[in-house]
């Protein structure tokens, strides 16, 4: 949300008061429960429609940055969200994980990317194989778009997606 919007927590998180409203007739705050605590999440700064927090509150905060999935659990995940073999889950997280590990400096690509080309895969019969112009021009197109490529050109990271697929698949 926007700054605006979160500075309502200061004063509950700093000096453990809500205000409130004039017009309800009763006093202008509620004493916050000293063992009040807040979690917050957020996706990262780069992504559509974040905003950055304002200094003050992010100053009461805690940032913990969660790594990505196990292999394991990102094809359990995948496996029940995109309806495929497991098989093909398998590589498909593997050419995900393998662009991941490629470059640790970028947008990369998550679970999500795994799920959708999984489902592109269930609506049109594609399978994981090198030679299924289908599902590669799915992982060209899925994976490409997760990809930053600020300081890169898109050949490349066609080629290196390509690349992968024909070692995993």
């Amino acid at each position: 949300s926007k700054a605006e919007a979160n500075n309502v927590l200061l004063s509950v998180l700093e000096e453990r008061i809500l205000d409130l409203p004039a017009a309800r007739g009763i006093e202008g705050y509620l004493r916050v429960n000293p063992n009040f605590r807040a979690i917050f999440t957020s996706n990262p700064h780069e992504y559509a429609g974040v905003y950055r927090a304002q200094d003050a509150l992010r100053d009461r905060m805690i940032t913990i940055k969660l790594a990505h999935y196990d292999r394991d659990t990102e094809i359990a995940i995948t496996t029940a969200k995109a309806g495929i073999p497991q098989s093909d889950v398998e590589k498909v997280v593997d050419i995900i994980r393998a662009l991941r590990d490629h470059d640790k400096n970028g947008t990369i690509p998550t679970v999500r990317a795994a799920i959708m080309i999984g489902k592109v895969m269930g609506l049109s019969g594609s399978s994981a194989s090198s030679s299924d112009e289908g599902f590669v021009q799915s992982c060209l197109d899925i994976l490409d778009s997760e990809t930053d490529s600020v300081d890169r050109k898109k050949a490349d990271i066609k080629g290196r997606i390509v690349g992968l697929i024909k070692d995993i698949c």
